[in-house]
């Protein structure tokens, strides 16, 4: 059986037609359920965007069965990911997750089925990733890294009982055991920075819980070396998103993994990470560069 498909979706009718269209390019979206978590509106202008995109939901052709569940008020996408991957894991034993600004390649679905069945058994792996950052050096085809991540993914029911919500306990966790510097990648990126906001109550994150989760546990993800997904939604657009284009892919991944491979973190792909992460540091020029970007795209 393949995966089911669970889509969280808000208020951007834009963003999810041209997911859901890329989603359906995909050879095995005709074999695949979908399962659409619609959060319910904050507010009356809310209301009417959540309204248009749950109409188009019920237009969407194209998968083995489409259902839409909905939340009358507004859990906020923290809540709605973590009880919808939850409630998706308690039907099924595995499932893949994706938001409504992820445009997908034309074979995610038969990358992320394929390497669910691979490494079913494998204790060690705890998800699938389809997103890679646009490097400069070339990554090996496919590799792993410690920890977990939130632009295309995949889990088993095993891999979600490891997350934790509380992200105190996390970072608890991750400074008894001295990892707070590789946990943010060797200090170039704020992912310490992160959890520490999500506890503050200045963020709602489920994804820097999700990944602490994984990397205290020294669990493994497996990402491919060039991107299956393309977020479009740094425009600003989203509840937690900025303008930026320093995450853009060029062209999507069309090959796909021959069988499995060495079950240990690829420590080159973690220094061309590190590397790719100190590279986008943040400056005002930068800052300025990308609004006009996003403005000249309106």
């Amino acid at each position: 059986m393949l995966a089911p498909i669970a889509l969280f979706v808000y208020n951007r009718p834009d963003h999810t037609q041209k997911t859901i269209e890329a989603l359906s390019r995909n050879e095995l979206a005709k074999q695949s359920k979908l399962i659409v978590f619609s959060d319910g509106p904050r507010d009356k202008k809310d209301s009417l965007y959540v309204g248009q995109v749950r109409d188009y939901i019920s237009t969407v052709k194209g998968f083995k069965s489409v259902s839409l569940i909905t939340n009358k008020i507004n859990k906020g996408l923290a809540d709605s990911i973590i009880a919808g991957v939850t409630k998706a894991l308690s039907d099924y034993d595995r499932v893949i997750v994706l938001e409504d600004d992820m445009v997908t390649s034309p074979l995610f679905l038969r990358y992320m089925n394929n390497s669910l069945d691979l490494y079913e058994n494998d204790e060690e792996v705890i998800s699938i990733h389809g997103y890679t950052y646009p490097v400069k050096e070339s990554l090996s085809d496919y590799f792993f890294l410690k920890g977990a991540d939130c632009w295309g993914w995949a889990t088993w029911g095993r891999g979600w009982k490891m997350f934790e919500a509380d992200g105190k306990k996390l970072f608890d966790e991750l400074k008894r055991r001295n990892l707070l510097e590789e946990f943010d990648f060797g200090c170039t990126y704020p992912y310490t920075k992160m959890l520490k906001k999500q506890i503050a109550g200045k963020n709602n994150s489920w994804a820097i819980r999700w990944y602490a989760s994984a990397f205290i546990n020294e669990k493994l993800t497996l990402y491919p070396g060039k991107s299956y997904v393309q977020n479009i939604g740094n425009d600003a657009s989203g509840t937690h998103s900025r303008v930026t284009n320093q995450f853009e892919i060029d062209k999507l991944n069309v090959n796909l993994p021959s069988g499995k491979i060495e079950i240990s973190e690829d420590i080159r792909a973690r220094r061309i990470i590190s590397a790719y992460f100190r590279s986008i540091a943040k400056n005002p020029v930068q800052k300025f560069i990308d609004t006009l970007i996003f403005l000249g795209r309106k």
